[in-house]
């Protein structure tokens, strides 16, 4: 299989993870009149296509840890499991927070629901494989929490100044806020459980049947696309905005709205296994995966701003939003700066 051989090329698919992670979501802004419970199934398709052709192709060349097709067939079943609930994980946490960001916007769902998931993930990882100093991988995650809370409360200041002129919110109707308490709380829920599939990954990499990190990609997918029509039929009966969904109404849509699908799809999917790829490369090489997966996580920002900068979801929000938002990119970024400088103070 093709890994890293340097530090440097390690570094640079963790940045390639980032940019991935956090651009992929701009498909649901693309087609804006397809549903996103019915681009979700094109979606999880790009995910499954695109683990099999890396697999049969960087996963099988070069000399490094077994080809991919024997890496599957020496498995074990534990290992497998693992890998095929982390990708069950995701899947849900994933479709709360595309739910999140069909209400609230990029802006909102990943600094909260994305955010959440790296202060879990970082966490998490750090005890499942302790790399880095302590003391600054946890003080990176209090400012990225400060940040979530900042970015929650623009949200709600910026929601409620649109809702102010609204002649039914001042007759009584709390539009408004229940929107504010629904996206906020699918970014919640969403980004919690989100935290936990890097983990379970890395869980079926371990031991003398671990999934290198081609088939793990693959064994991982399998759980997304398969999950998909389970957690996907629920929503499609009970959506989280708009009408209720037929599977029948998927093939309605144009070949532009089924591609963008299979497109975003291909992007998270290329994304999440350069994460798996660089956390195996040669240990003296790896950026480690406490930190790549914060480094990864930086798809935050990215995301975020793809939301407040591209697609202007914070448009008239007035000087306070502009100044809490402002606060947030700051504290966010500097939570990450501390985080990924741990490695370099490990054991002091």
């Amino acid at each position: 299989m093709v890994v890293p051989r340097s530090y440097l090329v390690a570094l640079l698919m963790t940045i390639l993870t980032m940019t991935c992670w956090g651009s992929w979501a701009n498909v649901v802004k693309l087609v804006k009149n397809w549903r996103f419970e019915l681009l979700y199934f094109d979606y999880a398709l790009g995910i499954l296509l695109t683990s099999v052709v890396t697999g049969l192709t960087l996963g099988s060349m070069g000399s490094y840890g077994r080809p991919f097709l024997d890496d599957l067939a020496a498995a074990g079943g534990r290992n497998i499991a693992f890998g095929f609930l982390g990708g069950v994980v995701y899947n849900i946490s994933n479709i709360l927070i595309v739910g999140a960001m069909a209400i609230a916007g990029l802006g909102v769902a990943f600094p909260i629901g994305v955010g959440l998931a790296l202060v879990v993930g970082v966490i998490w990882n750090y005890f499942v494989n302790p790399q880095g100093n302590p003391m600054l991988l946890f003080t990176g995650v209090a400012m990225v929490v400060a940040a979530i809370v900042l970015d929650g409360v623009a949200y709600r200041v910026h929601t409620m100044a649109k809702a102010a002129g609204n002649p039914e919110l001042k007759s009584g109707k709390p539009e408004g806020t229940d929107k504010i308490r629904k996206g906020i709380l699918l970014s919640v829920i969403g980004g919690l459980l989100m935290g936990m599939f890097f983990p379970l990954g890395e869980i079926g990499k371990k031991g003398p049947g671990g999934l290198g990190p081609y088939a793990i990609g693959f064994v991982f997918s399998v759980g997304v696309f398969l999950s998909t029509f389970v957690f996907n039929a629920y929503f499609m009966k009970k959506p989280v905005q708009g009408k209720p969904l037929r599977f029948s109404e998927y093939f309605r849509g144009t070949s532009k709205e089924h591609i963008w699908g299979i497109i975003g799809g291909v992007v998270w999917a290329m994304g999440t296994l350069s994460s798996f790829v660089a956390a195996s490369a040669p240990r003296e090489l790896q950026v480690g995966p406490a930190i790549s997966y914060a480094l990864g996580q930086g798809s935050t920002m990215v995301g975020a701003f793809w939301g407040v900068v591209v697609w202007k979801e914070f448009a008239g929000g007035g000087s306070v939003v502009k100044r809490l938002l402002v606060l947030m990119f700051i504290l966010f970024v500097s939570g990450l700066a501390v985080v990924s400088i741990a490695p370099l103070y490990a054991g002091r």
